[in-house]
């Protein structure tokens, strides 16, 4: 049921208006002042203020501009109820935020239209409201799809492309440590052969969670392709990186995996890089892990190599 709060001082014809609403259907809530006024709105949700101007404590306009200011009232429409008929009065009355006003004595049926048209227009503006809150909350979820891996979520190749442009000119500007580590999960796939693309997914997922809570918040991750992840560690130096490389090493080969026969262990290979005085750019960085990580499936796997 609409629920309208009526400011008015004169109770007799508070009852009056009162009375005609209830007939047609509205719940009122009546009170004489301002300040119970503003305190009503705060505190019950109604979706429509019919207000006096003139009340015993503040006047109508107060009450007005508070109620549009307020974060939480500012989206009730207000009908202002005057006797004065001076236009200077009306225009400070639409200046202070109502929607509308309605001279007193008014007939029954035009103040039923004015909440009537109020009540519609604030539907629409609400339905409106709605539809750009769903319109961003679409423009956000492609967003991301546009910049994250489908399967992992993690970032995707052309999303950190971008990122290690930047932090590359960074590392290079301020002359801080910036290392990479290519990651690539070995032998993946006899697992997908053996126990299904299904199985091979979810080792992907699991492998994505154990390296991401291996990693700070600064730390970029991604998938390059395929079984293959790529990280990036700002301010990072070689000693530290071998430091998260070997304990990513470590916390993958020592996670048991679901999908999988319960002797089955993952591993992974990386390989670890540092920008250098003979890192000429951001992709000789990243060829720089690759070189290193094809060394260490080249020596067995399951290890980290340093390029």
């Amino acid at each position: 049921m609409t629920k309208i709060l009526l400011v008015e001082d004169n109770k007799t014809q508070a009852r009056f208006i009162k009375d005609f609403l209830e007939k047609k259907g509205y719940e009122v809530i009546w009170v004489e002042k301002g300040t119970s006024a503003i305190k009503t709105a705060k505190t019950t949700p109604v979706d429509l203020v019919l207000l006096d101007l003139v009340l015993p404590d503040i006047s109508g306009n107060e009450v007005c501009r508070w109620l549009t200011e307020n974060p939480e009232t500012k989206d009730i429409p207000i009908i202002i109820l005057t006797a004065k008929t001076d236009i200077s009065e009306r225009v400070a009355v639409l200046e202070a935020g109502a929607h509308d006003y309605l001279p007193k004595p008014f007939d029954e049926a035009e103040l039923n239209a004015r909440i009537y048209a109020a009540l519609r227009t604030k539907a629409l503006q609400d339905e409106l409201k709605q539809r750009n809150r769903q319109l961003m909350e679409l423009t956000k979820k492609l967003e991301l799809m546009a910049i994250t891996d489908p399967l992992t979520g993690v970032y995707n190749r052309r999303h950190f492309e971008k990122l290690i442009k930047t932090e590359f000119s960074k590392a290079v500007r301020y002359k801080s440590p910036l290392s990479c580590l290519m990651v690539d999960v070995d032998h993946f796939k006899r697992i997908n052969d053996r126990y299904g693309h299904d199985a091979g997914d979810s080792v992907l997922r699991k492998v994505t969670e154990i390296l991401s809570s291996s990693l700070r918040e600064v730390d970029v991750l991604a998938r390059w392709g395929g079984e293959e992840f790529i990280i990036l560690l700002p301010n990072t130096d070689r000693d530290k990186a071998l430091v998260v490389a070997e304990r990513i090493l470590r916390n993958i080969s020592g996670h048991r995996f679901e999908k999988l026969a319960e002797r089955e262990r993952v591993t992974v290979s990386i390989g670890v890089a540092v920008v250098d005085g003979d890192t000429k750019d951001w992709e000789a960085l990243i060829k720089q892990a690759d070189d290193a990580l094809y060394r260490a499936k080249a020596k067995g796997r399951n290890r980290v190599e340093y390029g």
